[in-house]
């Protein structure tokens, strides 16, 4: 009997049911292109298909993300999208899933203010930045305090895009003479937005100087260079004044309109904007030499 009563209690006992082991957000396979596609096409299927695997259902995994690893995971679909500068499709196919939920949309805002918003990040674009703003405001989550910030960030946005005209504005050179933008004629014009006391834009001065591509194209007159001082410190303007190369137009903007007038987003400095002859922009806000030398060689 007590054998018997001890099998049945042991055929009764439940083992500890085993806790779910829930797969971090992050870990997502990216479907792998057929390899009879070329590399363009292959490019293209990594770009389209990365987030197929993606939960934007699954809010309860939002508790524990590892945002670096998201972070990363953003930074590597925007990556795919860069050989297509002015395209925003690939973005705004993006945001249209992650609008499954306010948890899930505020995860990739956040994703794509870091990645693609701060001026301090190498993959920084208003193209790409555009259409998650876009889908922001179109969402009914958010009241009309939190569309303040997004409403402007976008109405700066869609200012000076790539391969429409830049802005005209008005600048003086030390010798009090004062022109426009598009008074410039030349193949090239290259804007760059400096302060005296930014140790990077001292670094990118001399990138610039350094470089065959824009020196050789300065040389020729077929590339000019505006180096503007956006800001009211003419003291420190002038004092500055003989580390600015003499081949490029050292000017100031009187009475700071542009910055006054947002006619462009240099609320981080230094900026460069390149403009072929028509003053059409080819580079907007940059700090990337080599981002200009691609564009002047295509």
């Amino acid at each position: 009997m007590c054998m018997v009563g001890a099998t049945m209690v042991a055929c009764g006992t439940h083992s500890p049911k085993q806790p779910e082991v829930v797969q971090p957000l992050h870990e997502f396979t990216i479907p792998i292109p057929p390899v009879t596609f070329d590399r363009w096409q292959q490019l293209e299927f990594a770009r389209d298909h990365f987030w197929d695997n993606f939960r934007f259902a699954d809010t309860t995994a939002l508790a524990t993300v590892d945002t670096v690893a998201m972070l990363q995971r953003f930074g590597q679909f925007t990556a795919l999208c860069t050989p297509e500068p002015t395209n925003g499709l690939p973005m705004q196919r993006l945001m249209k899933r992650a609008a499954a939920s306010r948890p899930m949309m505020d995860l990739f805002l956040f994703l794509a203010d870091q990645v693609l918003h701060d001026p301090n990040s190498p993959l920084r674009s208003d193209e790409f930045y555009i259409p998650v703003l876009e889908a922001q405001l179109a969402a009914s989550w958010y009241d009309e305090y939190e569309r303040i910030a997004p409403a402007y960030d976008l109405e700066m946005a869609r200012k000076n895009r790539i391969g429409h005209p830049a802005a005209d504005f008005a600048y003086t050179t030390a010798n009090g003479i004062t022109r426009s933008l598009y008074d410039l004629k030349a193949e090239f014009v290259l804007l760059f937005f400096n302060n005296p006391d930014c140790a990077m834009c001292k670094g990118l001065r001399e990138q610039i100087g350094s470089s065959e591509v824009l020196s050789s194209l300065i040389a020729a007159g077929r590339l000019k260079v505006l180096a503007l001082y956006p800001d009211e410190d003419l003291k420190a303007w002038q004092a500055y004044r003989p580390n600015i190369p003499a081949n490029w137009i050292n000017a100031y903007d009187k009475g700071c309109v542009i910055r006054e007038q947002h006619l462009y987003d240099i609320n981080a400095i230094p900026s460069l904007y390149l403009l072929n002859s028509e003053k059409q922009v080819l580079v907007k806000d940059s700090t990337e030499v080599g981002e200009l030398e691609a564009a002047l060689q295509q």
